[in-house]
């Protein structure tokens, strides 16, 4: 596994700027799944990729804390610090509440990182509980809560390290929830095997200065070719970016 993802990462990387590893595909492999996670966020960065570390961690603000320092963070122990995967940024889920959140954004700020919540996420699922028509849907009132953070991870340019995940499978919502998030980063997975398309992406690079970015997976990996693969989806999401 590690070496095919040494594969992919080094044919993509001339149109990526990010790469998302999935925790759950190293994780369940033990102990040696972490140590070839790390390995291949290393090749990442050799690749001057920005590692992102999706595993939608969420829990009482103590363990919460803990995951973080797991995520960008260190330990201290008796023989010194240990260090964890240093990624530059992860998933997190909001349902646990704002305090849940806050060690998460806090460990963020720390090490220059950033947090992308679930916002509106791309399964097919989604829409019972997050569209939820009764009163606010879940979605807007998971989107008060990134935008309630964007100070706490505020950059230069007018966008904040206080991202969301809003899905590709659902373009009808990215616009709205572009409003009520504005300095947000968008994570938008779903392009692909997932059915969503970049055509439909373009209300997540409005209006400026936004930004987003756009996981693809099995599109490439499953390609014939991953690096002319990537380098179309590349071209598409800069076209529906209007760049």
């Amino acid at each position: 596994m590690e070496a095919r993802c040494r594969e992919l990462i080094a044919a993509v990387a001339p149109a990526c700027v990010a790469v998302k590893l999935q925790l759950a595909c190293f994780e369940r492999l033990g102990a040696p799944g972490w140590t070839a996670l790390h390995d291949v966020a290393s090749a990442a960065r050799r690749h001057g990729l920005l590692v992102i570390a999706d595993g939608k961690r969420g829990d009482v603000p103590v363990t919460a804390a803990a995951y973080a320092q797991a995520l960008v963070g260190e330990t201290h122990t008796p023989w010194g610090p240990a260090p964890g995967l240093g990624a530059d940024a992860f998933t997190a889920s909001p349902l646990l509440g704002r305090d849940a959140l806050e060690p998460l954004v806090e460990a963020a700020a720390s090490a220059g990182a950033g947090v992308f919540v679930l916002v509106r996420t791309s399964n097919p699922g989604a829409a019972e509980i997050q569209d939820e028509p009764e009163g606010s849907p879940l979605h807007d009132r998971l989107a008060a809560l990134v935008d309630g953070f964007a100070d706490a991870l505020a950059g230069s340019g007018g966008l904040s390290g206080a991202g969301a995940v809003v899905g590709a499978t659902a373009p009808q919502l990215i616009g709205h929830l572009r409003g009520l998030m504005p300095r947000a980063i968008f994570l938008v997975p779903g392009v692909g095997a997932q059915g969503g398309r970049p055509q439909d992406l373009g209300a997540a690079f409005e209006p400026g200065p936004a930004s987003a970015l756009v996981p693809v997976s099995r599109a490439l990996s499953e390609a014939r070719d991953p690096a002319a693969a990537a380098e179309r989806l590349r071209a598409q999401v800069w076209d529906a970016s209007g760049g």
